[in-house]
């Protein structure tokens, strides 16, 4: 079956006044897909995911959603298309003065007219498909991290979005939390039938989840590749592509396990 391309991203330059931090850069994210946002520190992850959610325009080129250029659309369209968006931010973005309820409730209050008994019920049942039922009257302060980013997510699947994006969600979670963390972010791709954009350096999520990615260079500050994570391990003959994927080792086959 043909994949339907969700987010295309044509010929983008990103820059800040002068300073250039990625060119040319050219790829299509389609419906369903689990996609990453990878390559070395500073190479300008953050500030693609920020014009991928509309909070940058770009110097130069375009990025369309199901064919509609973002930018050049009325600001009327621009609120459509974002508020079939949800965002997890690194470090999670939960008000610390208000309970998990209040949190995931604030999508819902300022953007539909919805009662507020019905708010109520549909932010108990995001905190239950995130593990989390029963602690509707928590405060952030009382979660641990996992938690937390779990609370994050249940906020960013509030409105049921067709998109979500997530910037580095395994930032300061070990190991187990961050396999669990993965597992939902799948789950959640197929109840919601959304398509996920992800910022990581993560290698045990890029190879367990990813299924397309760009790599971003910030020497040549331009893309060296598009693709799923494991066929760029096994078929990229760039040095700086193999190292990333392998942590240093050039041995394609450590890092596919």
């Amino acid at each position: 079956m043909d994949k339907i391309p969700h987010i295309k991203v044509e010929d983008l330059t990103m820059a800040y006044g002068d300073k250039v931090i990625q060119k040319h850069l050219t790829f299509t994210i389609y419906k369903g897909d689990i996609f990453i946002i990878m390559g070395g520190s500073g190479c300008g992850k953050s500030t693609l995911l920020k014009h991928l959610i509309g909070l940058i325009r770009p110097n130069k080129g375009r990025i369309l959603f199901d064919n509609i250029d973002f930018w050049a659309t009325s600001q009327e369209k621009r609120l459509e298309i974002m508020k079939g968006c949800g965002v997890l931010y690194q470090s999670g973005a939960l008000w610390s003065s208000m309970t998990l309820l209040e949190n995931v409730a604030l999508p819902l209050a300022e953007f539909t007219t919805l009662p507020q008994r019905t708010i109520k019920a549909l932010c108990s049942l995001k905190l239950r498909l995130v593990g989390l039922g029963g602690y509707e009257n928590y405060y952030p302060s009382q979660l641990s991290g996992g938690m937390r980013k779990r609370a994050a997510l249940a906020r960013a699947m509030a409105m049921d979005p067709k998109i979500l994006f997530f910037d580095e969600p395994s930032a300061g979670l070990d190991p187990v939390s961050s396999k669990h963390l993965d597992d939902l972010i799948v789950e959640i791709r197929d109840s919601l039938g959304s398509t996920v954009i992800i910022v990581t350096h993560e290698l045990a999520s890029i190879f367990s989840i990813g299924t397309n990615s760009v790599f971003l260079d910030s020497e040549s500050k331009t893309m060296l590749a598009t693709g799923h994570p494991k066929r760029l391990l096994k078929q990229t003959n760039n040095e700086k592509i193999l190292s990333f994927l392998t942590r240093g080792t050039m041995r394609r086959e450590v890092a596919v396990v």
